[in-house]
């Protein structure tokens, strides 16, 4: 899950998107409209959580913009502004949540996973495939009842697969949705993640396949037909 965090205080951000990335999220950091406008444009995001009170103009005017161009992307205000009034303005202008500063990191992610889990938008209770079940909200995987050891990035990999299950997932996509934009990347990075996932899945008797589309990217399938 790709996450867009506009807000302009150093360490407020560092704190917020370390905290999300713990949770699961990939997150793109800027401090200004014109950075978020820019990212907005290059990369897909999953959510967007937004200062209002930024360096070159007021939050809402991006919130705005974004539902102009028909925009549906769940946006979640984090702001100082904690009037009625003020959040009446936020939801109005087309913002998802509203969330006043201060706040406790365990209630900014649950809110995020909520907006999430809304029709539509990327959270489901559970996706399954074989005998294989990833828990979104839970950041947690069965084979069976028995409970999988994976790592978080290798439970994002496995979520990206399983919602396009049977189907081709172009590698740039994938590493779109697994790194923030300031991530480095080696050459051979998603190779060597999708090695550890199968390799793990395995272990566990996961009755799926991961299969390689070279030049492409990746598809899991069930064992069966993945092997028909």
């Amino acid at each position: 899950m790709r996450l867009l965090l506009v807000e302009d205080n150093n360490r407020l951000a560092t704190l917020v998107r370390d905290g999300l990335e713990r949770q699961g999220f990939a997150v793109d950091w800027c401090e200004t409209l014109d950075g978020a406008n820019d990212a907005y444009e290059t990369y897909d995001y999953d959510l967007i959580v937004l200062d209002l009170g930024l360096p070159d103009g007021d939050g809402l005017e991006f919130v705005s913009g974004l539902r102009a161009r028909k925009s549906h992307v769940p946006v979640l205000v984090l702001t100082a502004r904690s009037g009625l009034d003020d959040r009446v303005l936020g939801l109005d202008a087309g913002a998802d949540d509203y969330v006043v500063k201060p706040f406790h990191l365990p209630e900014l992610a649950a809110r995020c996973r909520a907006l999430l889990r809304r029709p539509g938008h990327t959270l489901e209770a559970v996706l399954s495939l074989g005998n294989v079940s990833l828990f979104p909200s839970e950041r947690a995987v069965k084979v069976d009842t028995k409970a999988a050891e994976l790592s978080p990035r290798e439970i994002d990999l496995l979520e990206i697969l399983l919602r396009r299950a049977g189907h081709v997932v172009a590698k740039q996509s994938i590493e779109s949705a697994l790194y923030s934009m300031d991530a480095s990347i080696t050459p051979n990075a998603m190779e060597a993640a999708v090695s550890r996932l199968r390799r793990h899945l395995k272990e566990a008797g996961a009755e799926v396949q991961i299969k390689t589309v070279h030049g492409v990217g990746y598809a899991i399938f069930e064992t069966d037909f993945a092997n028909g």
